[in-house]
Formats: C-alpha cells, sequence, structure tokens
C-alpha cells in the first residue's frame, strides 16, 4: 500500500513539473531573435527604429526578417515592431546597434540610456554610428552576404583585432559618458555598393557626434590611447615628384606612458611616450635596411612621421573640444581630487600643450639579415 502511495505520489511531482515548464517554454521556431537594431532621426524629428532577425536558411525561407517602425520614443518602438511579426522578439542574442548620422550629431543618449536599462539586452552589444542612414544599411542585401547584420558584425570583430578601430560596447560607451576626463567614442562605417567598409572613429562630446578621426589614421589614435598587439601601418616618409619613399610596418607592439606637469603659471602640460616595435614588410626608398645606419635613419623617420600624425589629430581634437583619450584623466589621476573639481576641463583642455616622444625599433626587416 506503501509502495503505490509513494509512486502515486512521484508520478503527481513530475506531472506538476511538467505542467509548469510547458507554461513558460518558448518553442525556438516562435522565437525572433534579434541580431542588429538601428536607429535614424527623420527630417520630422522622428525616430526610425529596424530591427534585423537572422531565420534558419532552407528551402522557401528568407534569411533574415527586416522590421521598421517610426515612433517618437525608442521605447515604443518595441511594442510597434512585436506587432509586425508572428515571432516573439526578444533582446538577448543582440550583437550590434547602428545609429545614423544624423541621429549622432543631435544626440542619442536617451536612445542608449534605454538599451542601458532593458536587462534582456547586454552590455557587451556593440556602438556603431553608419556614415548615413542606418536603416537604409541594414536593410541592403549584399550580393555576397545571405545576411548584413552578421556581415558587418564579423567585419567589425575582425578589424577590432588588428587596431584598425576600437571595440567600443553599451558598457563602454556608458561609462566614458559618465567619466568626466573621457569622451565617448565609436567606430564608423559606410556604404560603398556592393561592401560596406570601416569609414573612421566617431569622436563626441557627450553624446554628441562632433568629428572623426579617418581610418588611415586610426592606428595613431590606437597608440595614443593603449597598449597593444598585432597592429599594422603603411606610411608614406617622403613624396618627390612621382617618387614616393614608403615602408610598411607590420606586427607592431606598442606601449606608452602619459606624464602630465605643471608650469609656475598653472598651465597643464601633457606628454606622450610611445614606444613602438615591428617588422618592415616592404620598403621603397634609398637606405640599405640591412645595414644598421641606414636601419637606425629609417627608424628616426618612422617615428618623425608618426609624431606629425599624432600632433595633426589631437590639435584637431582640442579643437573640437573632445577629449577622446582621456587627457583629462592623466591631469586628474595627478592632482588632488578637490582640485579637479574646481576646475572648468572644457575650458582648460584646448589650451593644454600636448608633446609626444616616439621611439620606434625595427626587430625583423625579411629573411635575408
Amino acid at each position: 500500500m506503501f509502495k503505490i502511495r509513494f509512486q502515486w505520489l512521484i508520478a503527481s511531482v513530475l506531472l506538476i513539473t511538467i505542467t509548469g515548464c510547458g507554461s513558460d517554454q518558448r518553442i525556438l521556431e516562435k522565437i525572433g531573435l534579434t541580431h542588429t537594431t538601428s536607429f535614424d532621426l527623420t527630417p520630422d524629428g522622428m525616430l526610425r527604429v529596424t530591427n534585423s532577425i537572422p531565420l534558419a536558411v532552407g528551402e522557401g525561407l528568407k534569411p533574415r526578417e527586416v522590421l521598421t517602425t517610426i515612433t517618437d520614443s525608442s521605447k515604443g518602438a518595441k511594442v510597434d515592431l512585436a506587432r509586425q511579426s508572428q515571432l516573439i522578439l526578444v533582446s538577448g542574442q543582440m550583437r550590434n546597434i547602428l545609429f545614423g548620422s544624423s541621429l549622432a550629431r543631435r544626440g542619442f543618449w536617451d536612445d542608449i540610456d534605454t538599451l542601458v536599462r532593458d536587462p534582456s539586452v547586454s552590455p557587451r552589444v556593440k556602438v556603431t554610428v553608419v556614415d548615413g542612414n542606418a536603416n537604409d544599411l541594414l536593410a541592403k542585401t549584399y550580393s555576397n552576404y545571405l545576411r548584413t547584420a552578421q556581415y558587418i558584425d564579423r567585419m567589425m570583430e575582425s578589424e577590432s583585432k588588428f587596431q584598425s578601430i576600437p571595440k567600443v560596447s553599451l558598457y563602454d560607451f556608458t561609462r566614458d559618458y559618465y567619466d568626466d576626463g573621457i569622451d565617448p567614442v565609436a567606430p564608423i562605417i559606410k556604404d560603398i555598393g556592393e561592401h560596406v567598409k570601416i569609414d573612421g572613429i566617431a569622436l563626441f562630446r557627450d553624446d554628441r557626434y562632433q568629428m572623426k578621426v579617418a581610418a588611415q589614421d586610426a592606428i595613431y589614435f590606437a597608440m595614443l590611447s593603449k597598449n597593444f598587439k598585432l597592429g599594422s601601418l603603411p606610411i608614406i616618409l617622403s613624396r618627390e615628384n612621382e617618387k614616393k619613399e614608403l615602408v610598411l610596418f607590420d606586427s607592431l607592439i606598442s606601449k606608452r606612458k602619459v606624464r602630465v606637469a605643471q608650469g609656475s603659471s598653472g598651465a597643464y602640460a601633457v606628454n606622450y611616450q610611445i614606444s613602438v616595435s615591428g617588422s618592415i614588410l616592404e620598403y621603397r626608398g634609398d637606405l640599405k635596411i640591412s645595414k644598421e645606419e641606414d636601419r637606425n635613419k629609417l627608424e628616426s623617420k618612422i617615428a618623425e612621421k608618426m609624431t606629425e600624425h599624432m600632433d595633426m589629430m589631437v590639435k584637431d581634437m582640442q579643437q573640437h573640444n573632445v577629449d577622446s583619450l582621456g587627457v583629462g584623466n592623466a591631469v586628474k589621476n595627478s592632482i588632488a581630487y578637490k582640485e579637479w573639481k574646481a576646475m572648468d576641463w572644457r575650458e582648460i583642455y584646448p589650451e593644454v600643450e600636448i608633446h609626444y616622444q616616439v621611439k620606434v625599433k625595427i626587430k625583423h626587416y625579411g629573411k635575408f639579415q
């Protein structure tokens, strides 16, 4: 009798468990996993929001579903988009957020804040600015790629590994937005017909896009902002008529130190000490890099050209009053917190003297050494 009752009890527990799971169960075929979301500013000041949802590739099925809506807030967009699909839209697998350049110039903190507060959106989601209309780029079908959103995401991952662009997440953007010693940045992409290309780095003052660092100068931005490995840098050292002296510097290892000094007048001077080593994959010029003396000359030429590019880029940042390198943090760490809070860094930053000491070391220069 006891055995029968025990078996009945076990069966009842299992039945309740199965029933409970069934009530919350979400069948994969009924779920729309949003991969990428784009935001654009319409001419009348509304917000255009687009979701790209990958679908299983099979006979008679599309590779993705693209949903778009025009609304006055990103909060309302989620409801409007859900009404357009037979799928249950979820954001747990989102990988990228694209912002059109017009919205980025106006400022998009309200949209970032909404995403940050959504517990279903990962703080590791990437933030990207589109040169032009983000919806047009996301909705476009590129002939060599089934899913545009995945194509963009993989391209961004690949480029960030080689220091072409910074990898910026929701967490990174939010952290720098709230930090009073640095301004946020984000990579820029652009539609060029059959492909999408990296077009540089967008520099922000608070949440407003102010200027960009061109793609070819992104490596200098990386040298000034962090230590890194695996970079690659082509440099034109000189140009006379149709003759160019150029070098391809590869497998870069870059290390930096930042020193802050304050003069008797109270003015701040910041010195970047950059140490770069790497391999020469190609050199076109009159120097014989197998000779140590000529190699030293080439190292000096490369360092001089790097310094020139860095100086031009940072002066442009100061002119636009964007502290994307965190010069303010370097100053803040060198003085008392009370002194930092008493100053208006936005007013001081454009006048700060910034100097560069670049040291270049050629580690390898080919098979014949």
